[in-house]
């Protein structure tokens, strides 16, 4: 029998000055599990489908259409297709994304 269930903090790993990344579900919705060492950004992007950002631990920021959002525990943040968005953490944050068709 397949395991369809996971303990997030249990994965959840950080290489130095990196990123790591998980995927948990692939298909119509895919759930990627990402973990961003100190001092690691991703660069301003543009998001290819609808999703979400969950995040689990850790702090930095996101900033979403020209918008700072704290990325605290708990943090949920919507995007929509084409959005225009990028990160930095400050400490080692882990985080999920989820992008729907």
């Amino acid at each position: 029998m397949a395991k369809d269930w996971k303990n997030l903090k249990e994965m959840i790993s950080y290489s130095e000055g990196g990123i790591i990344s998980k995927e948990l579900v692939k298909g119509k919705t895919n759930v990627t599990l990402f973990c961003m060492a100190k001092g690691t950004e991703l660069t301003e992007h543009t998001s290819t489908r609808e999703g979400v950002v969950y995040v689990i631990e850790g702090g930095g920021t996101f900033t979403l259409e020209g918008e700072k959002i704290p990325m605290l525990p708990g943090t949920f943040i919507h995007m929509k297709k084409k959005a225009v968005h990028s990160l930095k953490v400050n400490e080692n944050t882990s985080f999920l994304l989820v992008l729907n068709e």
